[in-house]
């Protein structure tokens, strides 16, 4: 896994042992153990679609903000991250107001005009903490980065991620393999096999494998709880903004992307992984 000053990964995924499985498989590991810090208990950010961000827990004074930035297109804006420090980026649409906000009570969606927002957040968690969307294991952090979207929650839904931990010792990911990756210029990448309902751990694997940044999505649908409904990564270029995985037919009509296919990615817009709440 790759880890960049500006964009470092983000990660989600399902029960805990499949995540310590991923782990030790998604990316070669080292079984060095680390060091215990009990300073660090656990945080939970609670957002929705309009923001309104709450944090809490016994943890919350190991929380500091680090800015808000008006973000297009899908892109991310290239916060810093301090050595040592876990960045948590949640991304929303402006807080309505006035008519606006009256307007709005019943909109799913906000206007296509409106420009999304982006709340840092830095957490000293000492050591690995564990990453719950919504109730759901996501995957062990450490010195990184993992970004929310919950632009899509609805105007009454509400997204949650808790931070939790240390607990015990956690392999170190080696991320040499994504080292040479440039953040900042397009590349080619092949698309992976994804099944709605699979286990985010084994999809994680696979973006892994390609060295993209995830941004990760709470939202229901058909299939179990903390599984994966979709992704969608981006492509460079306007006219497929995404390859969206699995495809919702077997057939290539309109040109659609399948599994297999090669595409030029725009890593300044993370993949969307769907998680199952």
């Amino acid at each position: 896994m790759r880890s960049h000053p500006h964009r470092p990964a983000a990660l989600v995924a399902g029960a805990v042992p499949l995540a310590l499985a991923l782990l030790a498989t998604g990316c070669e590991a080292s079984t060095t153990p680390t060091a215990t810090d009990a300073s660090f208990s656990s945080v939970r950010f609670t957002l929705g679609a309009r923001g309104d961000i709450q944090v809490a827990g016994t943890s919350r004074t190991a929380v500091t903000r680090a800015g808000d930035r008006t973000v297009t297109g899908g892109r991310a804006y290239p916060f810093d991250r301090p050595p040592g420090k876990l960045l948590v980026v949640l991304r929303h649409w402006p807080s309505p107001s006035g008519q606006r906000a009256a307007r709005d009570a019943v909109r799913l969606l906000p206007p296509p005009e409106d420009a999304a927002i982006e709340s840092a957040y830095l957490v000293d968690t000492g050591d690995w903490a564990l990453a719950e969307l919504d109730g759901h294991p996501v995957q062990w952090l450490r010195r990184d980065t993992i970004r929310v979207d919950a632009t899509k929650a609805g105007a009454v839904g509400r997204t949650h991620l808790t931070l939790s931990g240390p607990r015990g010792r956690r392999p170190l990911p080696d991320g040499r393999a994504c080292e040479g990756v440039d953040p900042a210029v397009n590349r080619y990448v092949v698309l992976p096999e994804v099944e709605s309902g699979a286990a985010v751990p084994e999809v994680l694997a696979r973006l892994r494998e390609r060295c993209l940044d995830v941004q990760y999505v709470s939202m229901p649908g058909g299939g179990p709880r903390g599984t994966v409904r979709s992704i969608e990564i981006p492509v460079a270029g306007h006219t497929a903004p995404v390859a969206e995985l699995p495809p919702t037919d077997g057939s290539r009509a309109q040109g659609r992307l399948l599994p297999g296919d090669k595409i030029l990615t725009d890593p300044s817009r993370p993949t969307r992984v769907v998680v199952i709440h």
